[in-house]
């Protein structure tokens, strides 16, 4: 199993977090924190590389929020900048674990949209129904087939940190790289054990 060394480096280069907030500011141009982080853009970058590079990043505490559409759910929204942190470590280790994937998992990934699921399901329901040919049940023409589609409850509140910990570990062999991702997640904890309380 291949695995990566000396990536931190372009976790915090300025070029990947400039990458980072334009995803992290994609279609919220108009909200208030994206604003006032690009009132002094170039200074929160350049605060953003110097406390990466110095390893003295912290999150900030996330907000908590209930939505209504149409079930209701607690959501945890983090600061912006730390939103631009997230972004920027995932433009660098997304293309090492997305190769791992399985190739019809079309959860959150890059050039795997509704077109492509939907795509995808065709396909299948080709190969079931043998070229879309439906003559009734269980006759010469059709073979027997399932879909399957899932959501998992508190799915994000469940992940075991230290099994996900072990994952990156295995892949990522650059140690400011995986304590970087552990002062995130110390955060989701600490979120985890003021909810409980």
């Amino acid at each position: 199993m291949k695995s990566h060394k000396n990536i931190y480096k372009k976790v915090y280069s300025k070029k990947n977090l400039i990458l980072a907030w334009r995803k992290a500011r994609k279609n919220k141009t108009k909200k208030e924190y994206v604003i006032n982080f690009e009132d002094n853009l170039l200074e929160n970058i350049n605060n953003l590389h110097y406390e990466l590079k110095n390893q003295t990043y912290f999150p900030r505490y996330l907000e908590n929020f209930i939505i209504r559409d149409p079930k209701t759910r607690k959501i945890s929204k983090s600061h912006f900048r730390d939103r631009v942190i997230h972004h920027a470590i995932c433009n660098i280790i997304e293309p090492i674990f997305d190769k791992t994937f399985i190739y019809d998992n079309c959860a959150n990934r890059k050039g795997k949209g509704n077109l492509f699921t939907i795509n995808r399901f065709y396909l299948f329901l080709q190969k079931v129904s043998r070229n879309g040919k439906i003559n009734g049940w269980f006759n010469e023409n059709q073979v027997k087939g399932y879909c399957f589609k899932a959501d998992i409850k508190h799915y994000f509140q469940n992940v075991d940190h230290e099994i996900l910990q072990n994952i990156l570990n295995k892949k990522i062999k650059d140690a400011q790289v995986i304590w970087l991702i552990k002062v995130i997640l110390e955060r989701e904890r600490e979120r985890e054990r003021i909810t409980v309380f």
